[in-house]
């Protein structure tokens, strides 16, 4: 096996090369793939329900499953599977840059999410956008606007929310678009990042021959006890 032929961008699933706690362990979800409290709000799009999209993304998922290292990841569910447009406040991250700056760092999550969302009643979103499917990786897949054009979108989007919430996070700019399927318990070997390289690959190939561009919702902005359900609080329709 040639190791040097694994892509770089699986290198943060190597624990080879990025030994240590995965991001998230211990506060999000438990060894056993049980999911924690960490209550919040987001604002996501969810997969339009019995679309060409979800059935894709449900085969994805059942061939990650498939795999011998399954157990090594925590899986969300179905139901849950989402793209993050922009990223609410979240019980672990209290932090300035990470929270509306007029509201106290120790603001109930409730309460926050109740200022949010009153705040959202007027909000003007971005234009309508389309996604496509990069790259799969072992956690998920990652997601692109379609065309330039989307990429303008996403990011009108994306301004106008972080005007609105009142921060920006440090990657604001350059923020990678997703849908999770799983969060890494324990890393993988390198024979079974080769194996998954392989796998991955003809995952997004097929999603995109059978989706070429994703049947999302609607952004709507949620709240959540945990990564389990995003409960739509209010729906917010593009606009020009």
């Amino acid at each position: 096996m040639d190791t040097a032929a694994i892509s770089p961008n699986l290198f943060p699933f190597s624990q080879v090369r990025n030994p240590g706690v995965p991001p998230h362990f211990g506060s999000r979800y438990d060894a056993s793939g049980q999911f924690l409290p960490e209550r919040g709000n987001t604002v996501v799009c969810h997969l339009v329900e019995g679309a060409e999209t979800q059935k894709a993304l449900v085969d994805a998922r059942a061939r990650f499953l498939a795999m011998p290292e399954a157990a090594l990841l925590a899986f969300t569910p179905i139901s849950s599977l989402h793209m993050t447009l922009f990223q609410g406040v979240i019980e672990t991250r209290r932090e300035p840059g990470y929270w509306p700056p007029e509201l106290p760092l120790d603001t109930p999550i409730d309460d926050t999410t109740a200022v949010l969302d009153q705040r959202l009643g007027g909000f003007h979103g971005g234009p309508a956008f389309q996604m496509r499917v990069a790259e799969a990786l072992p956690t998920g897949l990652v997601l692109a606007g379609a065309s330039e054009t989307d990429r303008l979108a996403l990011k009108t989007w994306r301004d106008r929310l972080a005007d609105l919430f009142g921060y920006r996070h440090p990657d604001h700019d350059d923020y990678e678009f997703h849908i999770t399927f799983a969060y890494v318990i324990e890393r993988f070997d390198d024979e079974a990042l080769f194996r998954w390289q392989k796998m991955l690959a003809e995952v997004a190939e097929d999603i995109r021959q059978r989706a070429e561009v994703l049947a999302l919702c609607p952004p709507a902005f949620c709240s959540f006890e945990d990564m389990n359900h995003f409960e739509e609080l209010l729906v917010i329709e593009p606009q020009g």
